[in-house]
């Protein structure tokens, strides 16, 4: 391929991406003030008028944003790529660096700092203004600061040392550099798994053991009767910086822990947490977990063969606006172009995982029907979908690609379905 086949390859896929995202987020607002002016009737008893409405609001407002955040990085990635932006950052750090492996790590560092100041505006108005806006900001601007000098600094500890390993074997290891960098990227990943839930969460939340006796009885027999061990179950500091609830697994193999958020806890009943809990458990005990992780393990797999070979084209730095070094190391620029790229490419596959997605969400949603009472799972879901602000009528279409979980009334609809 020459790199003006490439290049016009890339603004067609540029294009027919950032289209069908405008146009699906138009169909979004459309739908959903639609909708606003009525609570959906499977809803109607248990949602009042202006909670729908409040969610209604809440959603427009985030795809609103989400329309100027496309807007804003389809210039960056332009700029980045066609216009130059990173061979001019490659071409000011060279006399600093010189070339070579120090020099690749440096470009990924610069691009990664910078994309992050570039992306710092819209995230402080996404926090302190449309959040707050709605009531779920709890965040203060020293916590928010805090947390991002933390991310960065975790960040680096972290990948610093995983960015040297791959730079060096994609310029040491030959042509099969890109199976022992999956290999190394897999092995990463799992020991993540491991030490997420004990090292790296508790630096962001307080994480304190359930302290509800009766709660923590009702869930160690539900735990009992579908045979899974944890290391703990938590409550989570969440409503230091959100409104917003929610509970999660982390962890994995012995080292699994089930966390609740405070928010959650004060909002649901005890059959409810139990429901919602049940859920969960049925993501693990019918193997998502693994499945997913697998795919996740394949897809890398694949798309690092595919970089593998695009790292030694011509025709794939010029043609995205970079000239490659002809007598030293262009790895790191190889990977910041195929991040950059890879979404345009990949957007309009987006639904297969929500079909994939959606499948286990529904599995899971029988299995926790099968285990408690499928109206204490309705119920919370409910209650969650109100205190999330998440809309009740999204458009079925920006939905398939957007959402992993099924709509509200597809999902009910199909809990109550399962359990008559």
């Amino acid at each position: 391929m020459s790199s003006l086949g490439f290049s016009l390859l890339f603004v067609v896929f540029f294009a027919l991406t950032l289209g069908l995202r405008f146009w699906l987020a138009g169909r979004h607002i459309r739908h959903v003030l639609r909708h606003r002016a009525s609570v959906p009737a499977e809803f109607a008893p248990k949602v009042p008028l202006a909670a729908h409405q409040k969610a209604a609001d809440y959603t427009v407002a985030k795809t609103r944003l989400g329309i100027v955040s496309l807007l804003w990085g389809g210039v960056v990635l332009i700029g980045f790529t066609l216009l130059g932006g990173l061979q001019a950052l490659s071409t000011a750090l060279l006399p600093v660096t010189g070339p070579g492996t120090l020099h690749q790590m440096a470009l990924v560092v610069a691009f990664a700092v910078l994309s992050g100041l570039l992306d710092l505006p819209l995230d402080w108005y996404r926090q302190f203004v449309l959040e707050e806006r709605f009531g779920f900001n709890k965040m203060t601007p020293g916590l928010w600061v805090a947390d991002m000098v933390k991310g960065a600094l975790v960040g680096a500890v972290i990948g610093l040392p995983l960015m040297w390993v791959i730079l060096a074997l994609m310029e040491k290891s030959g042509d099969l550099w890109w199976l022992w960098a999956w290999c190394v990227w897999s092995g990463f990943q799992l020991l993540m798994m491991v030490l997420y839930p004990t090292v790296i969460a508790p630096m962001f939340n307080k994480f304190t053991p359930l302290a509800d006796v009766s709660l923590k009885e009702r869930i160690e027999g539900l735990m009992a009767r579908v045979g899974f061990a944890s290391k703990g179950l938590f409550v989570m500091d969440g409503s230091k910086r959100s409104a917003h609830g929610n509970a999660y697994f982390s962890g994995f193999g012995a080292n699994k822990r089930i966390v609740f958020f405070d928010t959650l806890l004060s909002r649901l009943e005890p059959q409810e947490i139990e429901a919602v809990l049940a859920h969960e458990l049925g993501h693990f005990k019918l193997k998502h977990i693994i499945k997913r992780i697998a795919v996740m393990f394949a897809l890398s797999l694949g798309f690092l063969a595919l970089l593998g070979y695009l790292k030694t084209q011509a025709w794939f730095y010029t043609g995205l606006g970079v000239t490659p070094m002809m007598d030293a190391s262009n790895d790191g620029m190889a990977l910041i172009l195929f991040a950059l790229v890879l979404p345009i490419f990949t957007f309009v596959l987006a639904p297969l995982n929500s079909i994939t997605s959606r499948k286990h969400e529904f599995e899971a949603d029988a299995f926790a029907a099968k285990h408690t009472d499928h109206r204490d799972l309705v119920s919370a879901l409910v209650k969650m979908y109100e205190d999330n602000a998440s809309t009740l009528t999204p458009d079925p279409l920006y939905s398939s690609f957007y959402d992993s979980h099924p709509p509200a009334s597809v999902r009910v609809n199909h809990l109550n379905m399962a359990a008559a």
